[in-house]
């Protein structure tokens, strides 16, 4: 095994990684309803659909996870699965 199939190896597992945290996060976000967005006092259920959908978007049209456009839209995820799930799921807790 030379140095390069090993880094083309952790980028493919960081590929999925990320695309599945993405896929996770836009899921999350679709599934709850528009009005506990507003209870909770979040960006809108359409904001959030469109941001982590374009991230979704972009990591599988440019799959490299150490991209900017990859990592600004990973964040954006991240804040949503931190922050705003949190906060969304508490509201619609039966």
């Amino acid at each position: 095994m030379d140095i390069f199939s090993l880094q083309s190896n952790v980028l493919f597992v960081g590929f999925l990684i990320v695309l599945c945290l993405k896929g996770f996060a836009f899921v999350a976000a679709m599934t709850f309803p528009a009005p506990a967005y507003e209870a909770a006092s979040k960006f809108t259920k359409v904001g959030w659909g469109l941001i982590l959908g374009l991230g979704l978007a972009a990591q599988l049209i440019l799959w490299s996870p150490i991209g900017i456009i990859n990592i600004l839209f990973l964040v954006a995820a991240c804040v949503f699965l931190v922050d705003v799930r949190p906060a969304l799921r508490s509201i619609t807790r039966r």
